[in-house]
């Protein structure tokens, strides 16, 4: 695991031979995973720092303030992917108001070049940076010839016939697309979060022990029935999760996501997972009773459990 930084005046000297990539990275889908690659090449080549810089909370949240905004990764996932793809020094930059007003040109001298020690810099094809999005690829070349720095521009990353970008990963999860959002990702799409305590309908009415996850700001998947993979602290489980407002119980006012883990009874309150969402079973749907809706979770649970064991064995993606 590399060195985090979450604040420009932790960094108490420039990084040796720093290698960068920046960016809001939401997601880590393919498109910034090659950016990675690169920088951790150039940076070996030149035996200096791979260094990932960012920022928190995402600039729309602060930029578009009456907005909602959901990320694809929440922050915390976000630092620990981009370790996991080998990066030597995250650096998250806080992103206010005061922040988006400093110009391109002083970011790049005063923070990339003199703060970390940038010696070469990757950006994808489109890269726009700064107030105003005045900072471009051209700048970055331009200031590269005065101060010192080399520029790699890395060309767009496509799978099938379509452009890997954070807002088609949006399109693929809100429409319940996730064996093809898992193609962008590289990954199965996942929410992590904390267990909260459900309104008891599961085990009280149901006969089905649910674990119901808080996904605080993370981007929520169409509403559904879906197969899931869960990590706990007690193990790694499959099982069905529903997304949505409990229609057959006239809860209509919160989202909820509720997981029913395969032959598994314990108590998860309290604890963090990771639901990885497999593949979308059906959409939401109103019963007419407790019993109708009981008669449905157990085919979907046949249906899901069907489903894994032709699919499972076959499936050596990487899960994290």
């Amino acid at each position: 695991m590399g060195t985090y930084y979450c604040d420009l005046h932790q960094i108490t000297k420039p990084f040796p031979g720093a290698v960068l990539t920046i960016g809001n990275f939401d997601g880590i889908h393919l498109g910034h995973q090659a950016l990675f690659r690169k920088v951790i090449e150039r940076a070996q080549a030149i035996h200096g720092t791979s260094v990932a810089v960012t920022f928190h909370p995402h600039p729309m949240t602060v930029l578009r303030p009456g907005r909602p905004f959901r990320q694809i990764v929440s922050d915390e996932r976000k630092v620990d992917l981009i370790f996991r793809h080998g990066v030597d020094v995250v650096l998250s930059i806080p992103f206010t108001q005061e922040f988006a007003r400093i110009p391109a040109r002083e970011f790049v001298e005063e923070i990339l070049v003199q703060k970390v020690g940038m010696k070469e810099i990757v950006v994808g094809y489109d890269y726009t940076f700064g107030r105003k999005r005045e900072g471009d690829i051209r700048l970055l070349q331009d200031m590269g010839e005065k101060l010192g720095f080399t520029v790699h521009i890395h060309p767009p990353v496509t799978v099938g016939n379509h452009l890997v970008s954070s807002t088609r990963v949006r399109e693929l999860v809100t429409t319940g697309a996730m064996e093809e959002a898992k193609l962008i990702l590289g990954r199965p799409f996942s929410l992590t979060g904390t267990i909260v305590p459900g309104k008891g309908i599961g085990r009280s009415l149901l006969g089905f022990p649910t674990a119901n996850l808080n996904p605080n700001e993370q981007l929520i998947p169409q509403r559904g029935v879906y197969v899931v993979r869960v990590e706990s602290p007690q193990g790694l489980f499959y099982g069905v999760t529903n997304v949505g407002f409990n229609p057959t119980f006239a809860d209509g006012k919160v989202i909820n996501i509720e997981t029913f883990l395969f032959d598994f009874n314990n108590d998860l309150y309290g604890k963090n997972i990771k639901v990885f969402f497999l593949k979308r079973l059906r959409g939401e749907k109103t019963f007419s009773g407790p019993e109708a809706l009981k008669e449905q979770i157990a085919r979907d649970i046949e249906q899901a459990k069907a489903w894994l064991k032709e699919e499972a064995p076959n499936n050596h993606s990487l899960y994290y």
